[in-house]
Parts: structure tokens; C-alpha cells; sequence
């Protein structure tokens, strides 16, 4: 399958901007999951590719993080890295968020942070980058550091499975259409040789199949 250009992902979100946060009806029961299963109070450096506009990280930050926690972040969008930052303000120095020109590469220091956060991401990108974003990963994650990600899956009930023949026919004619996401199996992935997988979910919201995996970095 074809994937949005870099230029044309920017181009959406940036024209999508504080409206994403309209998807939080059904992003947020695999986002969840997460929270719940990264051990976030023990959390020192945190790190999130893809902040959107910054809503989960504000939620991690009031709520889940240590008040000595530091999360940092990068998104290809403009718009939403500013939305992000005025969210996040409020955290002073403990939240930083940068823009990117989308590659993988990361400008962190190897082994710097101990959880890495993708959420509703990957699937926006290239099998290739999403194999180097998750090399990076590993790279910027201590040993023993978590992974958390999310993601759309393909269908696997009945109505998720309607659903997903929709949004793949959608897909196929115009990307864009749909925001350039398609359904992932994240741990097609994650090599058991870098990843142990430390939690699985598979849960469905109005019919959409959703994703969530939580893994430690070996």
C-alpha cells in the first residue's frame, strides 16, 4: 500500500489541527491500555514520536508521571507541535516538544529515556520507517526500558471486520481520505530478538479494531 509523503502527512495535520482531538472516543480505549500497563509512576524519561497535540502527554503528566518525570517529543506538524507546547506549558521545563521533518532518526542520545510512545503513528508510515522508527526505538530506550504503542488493526470480529474492508477500499482510491492510516499488526514488528512482549490487547470501538502493545526492550 501507498502511504501519505511526508509533505502530505504535514499538510493534513496541519489542516486537521485541534480537531483531532475529536477522536479521543475511540483512540483513548487502546490509549488505556497503555497507561495502564507501561509503569509509568516509576517513569523517569519519557519520550513520545507523534505528539499530536499534545493531549495524551498533558494526561501523563497531570496524572501518571512523577512530578520529576521529563517527557520530550517531536511531530512533523507545525500546528499541532504549537498546540502541544500551549498545552504543556504549564509543566515548564518537564515537557519539550520539537518539531521534525519526519524521518525516523531521532536526535536523542542512545539509551536516554526508559519508555518510548507511539501512538496512532505508525500506521501513517512506510514499512520501512516504521522498522527504523522502532530501531530508534531501541536505540534511545535504556535496557529494560518499555515500548508502548498503539495502532488500528485489521478486523477481527464481524463488524470490525466490515469496517476494515471499508476503510481499505477507502484507502486504496485516496489515502488522505482517511488521514493516511491503515491497520497495523504491531507485532509483526517487534523481533523477539530486540522485544519482549509484555502486553497484547485487541479491542474494538464502535465496530473499529484497535491495538495496543506494551514491550521490554531486551
Amino acid at each position: 500500500m501507498s502511504t501519505l509523503s511526508r509533505p502530505q502527512a504535514r499538510q493534513f495535520y496541519d489542516w486537521m489541527g485541534s480537531k483531532l482531538d475529536l477522536q479521543a472516543f475511540c483512540e483513548d480505549r487502546a490509549t488505556a491500555e497503555l497507561t495502564e500497563h507501561l509503569d509509568l509512576g516509576s517513569a523517569e524519561f519519557v519520550f513520545e514520536f507523534g505528539c499530536g497535540t499534545g493531549r495524551f502527554a498533558e494526561s501523563l503528566l497531570a496524572r501518571h508521571l512523577s512530578r520529576t518525570a521529563i517527557y520530550h517529543a517531536v511531530d512533523i506538524s507545525p500546528v499541532m507541535v504549537g498546540l502541544a507546547r500551549e498545552r504543556l506549558k504549564k509543566f515548564g521545563p518537564r515537557a519539550n516538544v520539537r518539531i521534525t521533518d519526519g524521518r525516523p532518526s531521532i536526535d536523542e542520545a542512545s539509551e536516554s529515556h526508559d519508555r518510548f510512545i507511539s501512538n496512532f503513528v505508525l500506521d501513517l508510515l512506510s514499512e520501512d520507517d516504521i522498522e527504523n522508527v522502532l530501531r530508534e526505538a531501541h536505540r534511545l530506550l535504556c535496557p529494560g526500558g518499555l515500548l508502548g504503542l498503539s495502532s488500528q488493526t485489521p478486523g477481527f470480529t464481524l463488524a470490525s471486520r466490515i469496517f476494515t474492508s471499508v476503510w481499505n477500499s477507502i484507502y486504496a482510491v485516496r489515502p488522505a481520505l482517511v488521514g493516511g492510516c491503515r491497520a497495523l499488526e504491531l507485532l509483526n514488528f517487534l523481533p523477539p530478538s530486540d522485544w519482549n512482549i509484555c502486553h497484547h490487547a485487541r479491542i474494538t470501538r464502535i465496530g473499529i479494531p484497535l491495538e495496543a502493545v506494551v514491550a521490554r526492550r531486551l
